[in-house]
């Protein structure tokens, strides 16, 4: 198995290099690519050093199996028929491909068999907030559909990458020491504030990221449901956590919705309000589950529910989620 990291010297990409050290995924061969900046770094790799080389417009992807990509949108689309030419398989973390009729979008745990119909020799990631969403619908989803979700996310600043990271960082720094805060990747300083507003404003007044959570998911699960949603940034590092109300065609109790949770594949149930317990970000940071908790009627509707859930965006919002896109297909081939 020939496996090639496209961004490799990126918050997702750093994060591949130590989710194929982890899991079993068969890696006879590494390749590594990035810009002309991170061109020539070398990262070690299972006790081996492997050495970034420029993303061109070449045959460097012959004989590549998987390619996992994580470079933004503009170069997924730039670098898509270089990488698939010879038969490689793309799957791509990027927005491009997302809502192409023909790319399929996988959340193993929800529709992995999309992923053997993919003509175009790629797979799209779907957005992190989207992601940990349907995992936890999903569950839900099995035992009564799912006709509306209303949705507020509370997004990390890993969200934006890494240095959204360091910037939250230096914010907190520069407060701490009485400089002015440097504000550069937010639209306002993070640090100490809330920002209900991430990526840009379309026409309706809901911003890019709340309209791919409604279109992402209804694609991802084949499904009529309406979702609207609030997405906001705070300042945490890492780790998205978003407070899911639910309404289903017959009742659901949280009895059975708990159990359905349970019994999930990729969830992890913290649900003991009396002792304190549900996630949080502080602690999931770094795990691969999705959490969820505080699962609870929705007062206000017969058919409604209400919990919060919580996972790691870099990982199952972004690295992981690629990477068992890629061990299923190898399992199910």
């Amino acid at each position: 198995m020939k496996i090639a990291i496209v961004g490799a010297s990126g918050a997702v990409g750093q994060e591949f290099l130590r989710i194929l050290e982890e899991r079993p995924l068969p890696v006879d061969e590494l390749l590594l690519f990035g810009s002309e900046r991170s061109a020539g770094q070398t990262y070690m790799f299972r006790g081996k050093p492997v050495t970034v080389k420029l993303l061109r417009h070449n045959d460097d992807f012959r004989g590549v199996d998987i390619a996992l990509t994580s470079a933004g949108a503009g170069t997924s689309r730039e670098f898509a028929e270089t990488i698939t030419r010879h038969g490689t398989l793309m799957i791509d973390n990027s927005s491009a491909f997302r809502m192409e009729p023909d790319v399929p979008l996988v959340v193993p745990e929800v529709n992995g068999r999309d992923a053997l119909d993919a003509p175009r020799r790629i797979i799209a990631n779907p957005n992190c907030t989207t992601i940990q969403m349907v995992v936890a619908l999903q569950a839900i989803e099995r035992v009564s559909h799912i006709r509306r979700v209303h949705v507020a996310t509370y997004q990390s600043a890993s969200g934006a990458g890494a240095q959204a990271m360091a910037e939250l960082e230096r914010q907190y720094a520069d407060l701490a020491e009485g400089r002015e805060p440097k504000v550069e990747k937010f639209a306002y300083q993070l640090a100490y504030n809330v920002i209900p507003h991430i990526d840009v404003f379309t026409d309706n007044d809901y911003t890019k990221e709340e309209m791919k959570m409604y279109h992402e998911t209804r694609k991802i699960m084949h499904s009529d449901i309406e979702v609207s949603a609030t997405c906001v940034r705070v300042p945490v590092m890492r780790a998205h956590s978003e407070s899911i109300w639910l309404e289903t065609e017959r009742p659901v109790s949280p009895d059975e919705a708990r159990a359905a949770f349970e019994a999930a594949e990729g969830i992890v149930v913290m649900d003991d309000p009396a002792q304190k317990v549900y996630p949080m970000p502080l602690f999931i940071a770094g795990k691969d589950p999705v959490y969820v908790g505080r699962i609870r009627r929705d007062v206000t509707n017969p058919n409604g529910l209400a919990f919060w859930c919580v996972s790691d965006q870099i990982r199952k919002g972004a690295a992981l989620n690629a990477v068992q896109i890629a061990e299923w297909l190898l399992k199910n081939r």
